[in-house]
């Protein structure tokens, strides 16, 4: 291994082990933890669907986290560094070049999407506190917002808020953010779980989520959902996660943070399901609502509620911190890979990725226009991406290298079956993940 792959990253490293696992947490807490977890939990046999997702978090996160996070760590770079290594290995450095664009495309393609989603949560913010949210029916306030060009303004907040960040500092001011949002985030969810479970009728909800129904566990279509779910839920994309390994410091324990990272998505996903499905059966609204469910199921329940624009304004705050630190990573993936691979100073390389991120997706506004080029990131682009890190990492380059790096820090060695489970089981894994979101047309 060079001296380059020793030395800190030029744009700085974390300071601490819970400032990564804040900012790794930050990325994968995100809209599908909020919207689509609670749902899939009552509908797969609620704590029944919780084995299955359990399981497959922990090996996900084992496994896949690790692995992400010790290549970056090992090549000292992003995604396209992280690819070149990983196939230099064999002598066909040229296809980690061409093929790790994959998945920096995936990273920059959700961050298109996913600001303009974020921009109509700001938006739905500003509504709640300003009251507007609740002077017109929650239909025609989000309908205002998905038309073309109907979201201009949030959308550019959105993305402003984000390069602003990523400005004033890198490592540190990331790692500054998600030690701010993060926490806000788990406590301002825990006061809405709090306040909901003094609905009448919230306990219906609690039935939904937590009693079990076993057979659901005979059913294929409940472990499909549970893997997607704790798939896409940890922000395994071969990209993200990489970027933060990079700048994680040679004495952590790689595979302890995988974990703890895991844990508290897993938290955060809970939390979720707490503070909304009581809420809407509560209210006898439909449970299976996906993403309408923010912003015209959410909306009409804070407005039967006591005290329910402060409790909307909770609410859509939390998301924003959710989605805002999601972006962060999203950008900083892209960010840093071009610094690395063109050279660019980081602040026109910030700059650079906002204005690609606003011009495209301007023209994307509209709610079916979004939709369908998040269905065809999130279902072809990004666990194909996801897909070839895996292979690159735990074949190409190998189990040996990978092993080596996690080990930094651990006080024992990994153990012998970790490598039977990265190679013959998680690997595996990720070509079924694939595979299956085409046909289902999305599982996570």
């Amino acid at each position: 291994m060079s001296n380059q792959q020793h030395t800190s990253h030029k744009n700085g490293s974390f300071t601490t082990s819970f400032g990564f696992v804040l900012a790794c947490v930050g990325s994968a807490v995100g809209l599908g933890n909020i919207w689509m977890f609670p749902y899939r939990l009552g509908q797969y046999g609620g704590a029944a669907f919780l084995i299955p997702y359990l399981f497959f978090i922990c090996l996900f996160g084992l496994t896949g986290l690790s692995a992400e996070f010790g290549i970056g760590r090992m090549a000292r770079t992003g995604t396209l560094g992280s690819y070149e290594l990983c196939w230099k290995s064999r002598n066909k450095e040229k296809v980690g070049k061409v093929m790790g664009w994959i998945p920096l495309l995936g990273s920059l393609g959700i961050a298109v999407g996913y600001s303009i989603i974020i921009g109509w949560v700001v938006r739905s913010l500003f509504g709640s506190v300003t009251n507007s949210i609740f002077t017109q029916p929650s239909s025609e306030f989000f309908s205002q917002a998905t038309g073309d060009f109907g979201s201009i303004p949030w959308h550019v907040l959105v993305i402003v808020i984000t390069i602003v960040i990523l400005l004033t500092g890198s490592v540190k001011q990331i790692e500054k953010a998600n030690k701010i949002m993060m926490p806000v985030f788990f406590l301002l969810f825990a006061v809405l779980a709090v306040r909901v479970a003094m609905l009448p009728g919230a306990s219906a909800g609690y039935e939904f989520l937590f009693i079990p129904d076993w057979k659901a566990l005979t059913r294929i279509d409940t472990w499909v959902m549970a893997m997607g779910q704790a798939f896409f839920s940890l922000s395994i994309t071969g990209s993200g996660m990489i970027v933060y390994g990079s700048y994680l410091d040679k004495k952590e324990d790689i595979t302890k943070a995988s974990m703890r990272t895991a844990f508290f998505d897993t938290v955060a996903a809970l939390l979720a399901a707490l503070a909304i499905m009581p809420a809407v059966f509560a209210f006898q609204i439909q449970p299976n609502a996906g993403p309408s469910l923010m912003f015209l199921t959410i909306p009409e329940i804070f407005r039967q509620m006591p005290a329910g624009r402060l409790f909307a304004v909770i609410f859509f705050l939390s998301v924003s911190f959710a989605g805002i630190t999601s972006l962060i990573n999203m950008f900083e993936a892209v960010i840093e890979s071009w610094q690395h691979k063109f050279k660019l100073e980081r602040k026109f390389a910030v700059i650079l990725c906002g204005l690609i991120c606003l011009g495209v997706g301007i023209f994307l506004e509209a709610e079916p226009k979004v939709g369908t080029w998040m269905d065809f990131i999130t279902i072809l682009v990004v666990p194909f991406g996801a897909l070839f890190g895996a292979i690159s990492i735990y074949y190409i380059l190998g189990y040996k290298k990978i092993a080596a790096e996690l080990n930094l820090g651990r006080k024992k060695p990994l153990p012998t079956w970790f490598k039977v489970v990265a190679k013959y089981i998680y690997v595996p894994l990720t070509i079924i993940v694939f595979i299956l979101g085409i046909i289902y047309k999305g599982i996570g």
